[in-house]
């Protein structure tokens, strides 16, 4: 049975959206908005922890921001493409859910399948609304995309204010030991990006993002859409 929700969430991989967006989850989430985050791969290419592993890290982490479900299409790691196969998945999941907002990782950042996610969702987004498309479900309008940052900053359209929940955020991600933990004591456990101060720059980040509105902390996020207002004031 599917679940009908405000807001989905893709990422390529359980963490992305913790790390881009997770106060802004649990923002909506605490104001009664249903909420779901759905990550294509699992993470299967990672140097360090195993699918299992991220399974239950993501399970955890969902808990934190109180999600209203959670899945994994489970598309290739490191094998995301511009297939038909690949962006019906996500459309399938658009129209099980039929969302009123998506939001998808920003089209630039060094991770290639983070590139790959952006693009897929965008193009499914797009084939959502089209009847003719997958005609046995029902078409889905989204009313907005929005593209949450995770390596790599871009310009910021609008922010969202995380002062209150950045600790929160901060648990959920440190539910993924297996990437972020700096000890490196587990078998066969290399260093990498993640596990060097990741979450103490994720948290710089945030306080450097907030600081362009003069609040703490704050989440970027960019649109292609511009936005459309009736009066810049009102009386």
């Amino acid at each position: 049975m599917s679940e009908t929700l405000d807001i989905l969430v893709f990422g390529a991989h359980a963490d992305d959206a913790e790390i881009g967006m997770g106060g802004t989850i649990i923002k909506h989430v605490e104001a009664g908005y249903r909420v779901g985050i759905c990550d294509l791969t699992f993470a299967e290419m990672s140097s360090n922890g195993t699918p299992e592993r991220r399974r239950m890290e993501a399970d955890s982490a969902a808990e934190i921001l109180g999600l209203t479900m959670r899945s994994n299409l489970g598309l290739p790691d490191r094998g995301l493409f511009i297939t038909p196969e690949h962006v019906g998945a996500i459309t399938e999941e658009i129209r099980r859910h039929a969302p009123r907002i998506v939001f998808a990782p920003y089209w630039e950042d060094r991770h290639p399948d983070h590139v790959a996610c952006s693009k897929l969702v965008e193009g499914a987004v797009f084939n959502a609304k089209l009847r003719r498309y997958m005609p046995d479900k029902p078409a889905v309008l989204i009313d907005q995309l929005y593209f949450y940052f995770i390596n790599d900053m871009g310009r910021a359209d609008l922010m969202v204010d995380i002062t209150t929940l950045q600790e929160k955020k901060e648990q959920a991600l440190l539910c993924y030991r297996s990437q972020f933990e700096s000890s490196l004591s587990e078998e066969d456990a290399v260093s990498t990006p993640l596990n060097q101060g990741y979450i103490e720059r994720v948290r710089s980040r945030d306080k450097l993002t907030g600081q362009r509105r003069l609040v703490t902390y704050a989440e970027g996020f960019a649109t292609r859409s511009p936005f459309l207002v009736d009066k810049f004031m009102t009386k």
